[in-house]
């Protein structure tokens, strides 16, 4: 089960920083991940600063 983000995405851009296998991208209105490329490891959730990321 991947992770994804919410709508409450502020397009800070830390959760892409922090991903290990460049699976988060910007989105038009937010970042996305890319459900095939994410470890689930969890470090993009882990560092958001506004908590808009969650498991699908």
């Amino acid at each position: 089960m991947a992770y994804q983000i919410t709508d409450a995405c502020i397009m800070c851009g830390t959760c892409a920083s922090n991903c290990p296998v460049e699976a988060i991208s910007e989105g038009e209105t937010q970042f996305v991940i890319d459900a095939d490329a994410c470890l689930e490891c969890g470090a993009c959730a882990a560092n958001c600063p506004v908590e808009a990321i969650e498991l699908a």
